[in-house]
């Protein structure tokens, strides 16, 4: 009786002592989290013939031909705005402006339409965000339709992976949009 009680203790110490063990895995990559401040805007004045407002933690710069680059240097992205004058050719610009958002549907998990119109400012146009690993994550466009067509997109200077830039795409998303609404015709 001894024996059989010392075989199921022994048994069960050796169950202990070897069913006890930590498989060790590998932690997760993990990504920072990026807080930005609150935006703050203000007027940018333009020799071209249109205006907006900007983020003043943004660094606009423009070019003779009235495209401009609006750069966020802390989040390694920047906004290219390419202003052409609309001449009997607004078809074909808006279909440029199409094309290029749906070139990015390859690598896209979805892309949204969001119509802009501003009857009042006559300021037409629509806005794109594109979710996934895709180059650009926002594009817009704008015109009045007769004389004016804008487009904007953003770029980040990192490879597209929409998790670890989601926080820096949604705040320059959110400076887009409001690029778009306070877009001025002169």
């Amino acid at each position: 009786m001894k024996i059989k009680v010392s075989i199921v203790i022994l048994g069960l110490l050796l169950l202990a002592v070897t069913g006890c063990k930590n498989d060790v895995l590998p932690k997760p990559a993990g990504y920072l989290r990026l807080d930005y401040p609150v935006a703050q805007y203000a007027d940018f004045k333009t020799p071209c013939p249109f205006t907006f407002e900007s983020n003043d933690a943004a660094i606009v710069e423009g070019k003779s031909d009235c495209s401009y680059t609006i750069t966020y240097p802390k989040m390694k992205a920047t906004i290219y705005l390419t202003y052409k004058p609309v001449s009997n050719n607004i078809k074909k610009l808006l279909r440029d402006a199409q094309k290029l958002t749906f070139e990015h549907v390859i690598k896209a998990d979805d892309i949204i339409e969001q119509p802009y119109l501003n009857p009042d400012k006559k300021v037409y146009g629509m806005f794109y965000q594109v979710d996934g690993n895709a180059a650009t994550n926002s594009q817009f466009y704008a015109t009045d339709s007769t004389r004016h067509f804008i487009t904007g997109s953003v770029y980040f200077y990192a490879k597209p992976n929409f998790d670890s830039i989601m926080p820096a795409a949604s705040y320059i998303k959110n400076d887009m949009q409001h690029l778009l609404e306070t877009l001025k015709w002169k």
